[in-house]
């Protein structure tokens, strides 16, 4: 299940059109791939290396906080919590915008488009109610139903390579800004890779099981990643391949026709639908875990009979809610206050990949009895390229994505020192 929540929340909605948009850098996007992996992977090994440390609730949060302190904890917790639930209203977005394959109308009417999205935010909201081994069986069938159609097209379009249509460097571009491209593009693939280690008070034998499910999950989901790009750049020529709205799906029409062209569409509603359950578990235990040490409005800790952390969980779909009737009812007003908010959660969503680096150092550190110098050897290295991935990250999501998301992280302190003051006045 926990490799499941991985796979599943790391392959969400943007899998489906990545091909396209790599096309265009042929080869060159398949060096962008290896050296975004190898950051993927190292980030991997340093959440398994905190979870086996500190198998607590709350992820990142919960290492951020032992590593650098309270105020650091809780300004990651609160720019993290409002990436989470502000990224579940793009993914509901982008499921609605799929089952436009199987239901014209929903592209033709807002109001109908609108309800579905919201639906589809409280099926998930009752899924989660009803505690982690409802969300973990979701999660195991829907990544197992997502992962079909995309293995099928790309490991039966290795039987229909056209050798022509793979071209190292198509339109002639320099090397080093190809490169850069390739990877800006590549990063949010990777996105979920700490999916494991949110919910780990509900994981059996954490300490083992979070750190292998988070590096298997991130292999799993890497190969299928590069072996996919390869396939369907080997299946349509670049400029066919680049214009394509629905590249995998496309895809599935030229090998099986039409029936393929919609069992493609249904696998990648599934799989919006199985990240968007797999990022609301998480919704509701980054800000339980904050509450828990008191960081967070007390409130954010009570949990449910199923032992879910449920004020969290209802308030995070609520405001989702919220932000869905602004995007469907405010017109092009509505759909720019909607992307901007999915701009700041971009950002706010990438910090604490940078914190989590530094904090398993900083955690070796203050336990340095516990550990010789031979033993920092690897987790420096692997934090070191974690950093400087993450730093490569937000820079290739541009300075405007990095400057409102620093707003949106400055935005917590009066809400900060309110906690402070209460923390305070019950002492």
């Amino acid at each position: 299940m926990c490799t499941a929540l991985v796979v599943g929340n790391m392959i969400g909605s943007g899998v489906f059109l990545l091909p396209a948009s790599l096309a265009p850098f042929g080869g060159i996007s398949m060096l962008g791939w290896l050296l975004t992996s190898c950051g993927a992977i190292c980030l991997a090994l340093v959440f398994a290396r905190l979870s086996a440390m500190l198998p607590r609730e709350g992820g990142p949060y919960a290492y951020i906080h032992a590593g650098f302190g309270d105020f650091a904890g809780f300004w990651i917790a609160w720019g993290y919590w409002i990436a989470l639930w502000a990224g579940n209203a793009a993914l509901a977005v982008a499921a609605t915008s799929y089952m436009q394959v199987f239901f014209p109308i929903l592209g033709h009417s807002e109001p109908l488009a609108g309800a579905f999205a919201i639906s589809l935010i409280w099926i998930v909201t009752w899924i989660n109610s009803r505690g982690a081994r409802s969300s973990g069986m979701v999660a195991v069938v829907t990544t197992l139903l997502k992962l079909l159609p995309l293995a099928a097209v790309t490991f039966i379009g290795f039987f229909h390579l056209n050798a022509d249509n793979l071209v190292f460097n198509p339109h002639h571009k320099p090397l080093m800004s190809s490169l850069s491209a390739t990877m800006a593009l590549t990063l949010w693939a990777f996105l979920g890779l700490e999916s494991a280690s949110v919910p780990a008070g509900d994981v059996v034998e954490p300490a083992k099981t979070i750190p292998r499910a988070t590096v298997i999950g991130t292999l799993l989901a890497t190969l299928l990643y590069i072996l996919s790009t390869v396939s369907l750049m080997g299946l349509m020529p670049a400029d066919v391949l680049a214009a394509s709205q629905a590249p995998f799906a496309d895809a599935a029409r030229l090998m099986w026709g039409d029936w393929g062209y919609w069992a493609v569409g249904f696998g990648a509603v599934v799989s919006c639908f199985g990240a968007l359950n797999g990022w609301s578990l998480m919704q509701a235990h980054v800000p339980a875990a904050a509450a828990k040490d008191k960081l967070f409005p007390s409130r954010f800790a009570r949990r449910n009979a199923a032992g879910v952390p449920i004020f969290g969980l209802v308030l995070s779909s609520t405001l989702v809610t919220i932000l869905m009737a602004i995007k469907y009812a405010g017109g092009d007003s509505g759909v720019k206050i909607f992307e901007f908010i999915i701009l700041l959660a971009t950002a706010a969503t990438l910090l604490p990949y940078a914190f989590c680096s530094m904090a398993l150092i900083a955690i070796m550190l203050m336990r340095g009895k516990a550990f010789s110098k031979r033993d920092f050897v690897a987790p420096g290295f692997f934090a070191g390229v974690g950093f400087v991935y993450s730093l490569w990250a937000l820079y290739g999501s541009g300075a405007d994505t990095v400057m409102w998301g620093m707003l949106l992280l400055l935005l917590g302190l009066p809400v900060y020192v309110w906690q402070l003051k209460e923390r305070h006045a019950a002492a």
